[in-house]
């Protein structure tokens, strides 16, 4: 073992800028990307031989792709692009470009670009996969707006330094507050003794969330109930820790921490996954980005508004501005500003939902898990959901959600310790018998 860490080692320490180990373990360089690549010659083989690939061409292929596309790197070989972030990259800008040819073409690519972000999602949220389409959609329409909103916008002359500087500083504080978001979800971190424990545990059904039992949540997992009898009491902990037991993370999980099936980690009070898992300690600077990118997206819209159509009232201008598409750079502003409302439109249905959701103290995965086991009370088509579980009213649901990053690191209780409690509740009992 230590034989094959120091060759690794070594091989990293003489890889040039241009060169890395690929999937089989052997050093390749960045410019023979096109050579030795089987599986793509007897897939074209088949193709043009008319005859049917075979089940893993496909995958073989693209996991081939996947692995030979690599940027330059100074330190430890060239590195690999995740392939999800491109699409966005290139789409992006072509769609909006083309969209702004005529308003026919505007309405079709406005109306099926949310439509095949929708359907990204929904399949890679099927899959349970990561991705790095979504970050990278937002972060570059942010940059590619803000760009066009330099190149384009401010050279009319409608806009001034002051206004400039505002955008510029929303755009900042933005990128700060998603950066702050990335950094750390609340990890409910394994014990040694949680690890080499000896006792077996049964996780639940795949489809089955194992927090959430009828719409009331288990309190007895750490503290038994001293009103009943001892023997009741541990039969509880043994059930309470089978439940919350993550067999993926091999933890206990504490109550309201939830295992993501896309990160691949249980995070304390889980609400759910966006570009990153929201949890406990992002929570609050997931909703800063939230409200900072709302605010500076509605301003800038509002400005580019007023430049490229300064005769309408500013609520009416996105539905009727005439002569906007006369000019071919006018016409661009007006279809990014019909792009940035569709996303500020998204962006302020999942901050209403969010608000709503901490004045009822209920996660997102709570709310879902509850409509879907009919144990909680809604309105408004499901848009208010009350579990009626951790809620203490508003003013104090808020207290919690604003000091709930200082209570990371609960102490979770291991397997070994619940049976151990167990054990002496049994012998309390013998000795009162």
């Amino acid at each position: 073992m230590k034989k094959r860490a120091n060759k690794v080692k070594e091989e990293e320490e003489t890889l040039c800028c241009c060169e890395y180990v690929n999937r089989h373990g052997e050093r390749s360089n960045v410019a023979a990307c096109c050579c030795d690549c089987e599986d793509l010659d007897d897939a074209c083989d088949r193709f043009l031989k008319r005859e049917p690939q075979k089940p893993e061409s496909l995958s073989q292929v693209a996991a081939v792709v996947t692995d030979r596309i690599r940027v330059p790197w100074l330190w430890g070989g060239a590195r690999k692009v995740d392939l999800s972030i491109i699409p966005p990259l290139i789409l992006l800008p072509v769609l909006l470009h083309l969209a702004a040819f005529h308003f026919l073409l505007g309405i079709v690519v406005l109306t099926a670009l949310p439509g095949l972000v929708l359907w990204y999602y929904y399949f890679t949220h099927r899959k349970k996969g990561r991705t790095l389409f979504f970050l990278s959609l937002a972060l570059f329409s942010l940059a590619y707006m803000y760009y066009l909103f330099v190149t384009e916008v401010l050279p009319h002359g409608d806009i001034g330094l002051v206004q400039l500087s505002v955008v510029t500083v929303g755009v900042i504080l933005t990128l700060v507050a998603l950066v702050h978001t990335k950094r750390e979800p609340g990890i409910v971190l394994p014990k040694p003794e949680v690890v080499h424990s000896t006792v077996t545990y049964y996780s639940p059904l795949a489809d089955r969330d194992p927090d959430l039992h009828g719409g009331g949540q288990d309190v007895t997992m750490t503290v038994p109930n001293r009103a009943g009898s001892a023997e009741q009491s541990g039969v509880e902990l043994k059930e309470s820790s089978r439940r919350n037991w993550c067999p993926v993370c091999r933890v206990v999980r504490p109550p309201r921490a939830g295992h993501c099936r896309i990160c691949g980690v249980c995070v304390l009070r889980l609400d759910h996954h966006c570009v990153c898992c929201v949890g406990q300690a992002n929570h609050r600077s997931f909703l800063l980005t939230l409200v900072l990118f709302l605010l500076t997206s509605l301003y800038g819209i509002s400005l580019v508004l007023q430049s490229v159509c300064p005769r309408q009232h500013l609520l009416t201008a996105l539905l009727y501005c005439p002569g906007v598409y006369n000019q071919y750079s006018t016409a661009l502003c007006f279809t990014c500003a019909w792009y940035s409302s569709i996303v500020t439109g998204g962006l302020l249905h999942l901050l209403v939902v969010q608000i709503i959701n901490i004045s009822y103290n209920v996660t997102e995965r709570e709310a879902r898990v509850a409509l879907r086991d009919k144990t909680a009370r809604s309105a408004y088509w499901g848009l208010v959901v009350d579990t009626g579980v951790y809620s203490r009213g508003i003013c104090g649901n808020w207290a919690e959600f604003m000091t709930m990053g200082d209570k990371l690191n609960p102490p979770s209780r291991a397997p070994t310790d619940l049976v151990a409690l167990v054990g002496a509740n049994k012998q309390e009992k013998c000795k009162h018998e």
